[in-house]
């Protein structure tokens, strides 16, 4: 909690929901030393978790009360959903990778998470058919924010994204307005791995940072 509060985070719902969300639940097993630490954590497939500190000031960053229906670009093994969906009335999360998402269902299942709907595919190009969100959380790094992503996003909603070409990001704060997405702030700088997809990075040029 200390990194958490160094960071600057200061919302006490979250806060809390980082308490309450055990990462031990949510690493691979010969990862769970560095879950007690902020840090990434490799979770195969050459992809690693985003550290908690992070995941809070992107989270934070949303301004979720509670009623929000958001989107999760990114699932992992599912830590980040777990606090989104402690946070908003319920998350749709999408992830890229079969196998990942499969570990993150059985880890999202362990921890009584049921307000979080998963799905596999593209996305980059978010989930259109239960659109609009009041807000939407990108784990993956793009020059710019995917235009299915803004059109799914309500007015007035926020959208937080790495913006960049995956190695060195600025993580922004965006919010929709009636002439489409207005940057609120830049949250951070960190590094991402790109996000792969049709409006993302073709496959074999999604290298990691």
């Amino acid at each position: 909690m200390r990194a958490l509060t160094a960071a600057g985070v200061g919302d006490e719902r979250l806060l809390a929901a980082v308490r309450a969300t055990p990462r031990t639940g949510f690493v691979p097993a010969d990862q769970t030393a560095a879950a007690y630490r902020d840090v990434p954590v490799a979770i195969g497939q050459g992809q690693v978790t985003t550290q908690p500190s992070l995941s809070a000031l992107m989270i934070e960053g949303l301004a979720l009360d509670g009623c929000e229906h958001v989107l999760e670009i990114g699932t992992g093994l599912g830590f980040q959903t777990a606090l989104l969906a402690r946070l908003a009335a319920d998350v749709v999360s999408i992830e890229l990778r079969p196998d990942t998402a499969r570990r993150a269902r059985v880890n999202l299942a362990r921890q009584g998470v049921r307000n979080v709907e998963l799905r596999i595919g593209d996305g980059s190009g978010g989930v259109p058919d239960l659109a609009p969100y009041d807000a939407v959380l990108v784990s993956a790094a793009f020059p710019e924010v995917p235009a299915p992503l803004v059109a799914q996003l309500r007015p007035g909603g926020r959208l937080v994204q790495p913006i960049g070409p995956g190695g060195r990001e600025q993580v922004v704060c965006f919010e929709r307005t009636a002439a489409g997405l207005a940057q609120v702030r830049v949250l951070a700088s960190a590094c991402f791995v790109r996000l792969q997809g049709r409006y993302g990075f073709p496959p074999d040029e999604a290298g990691l940072c």
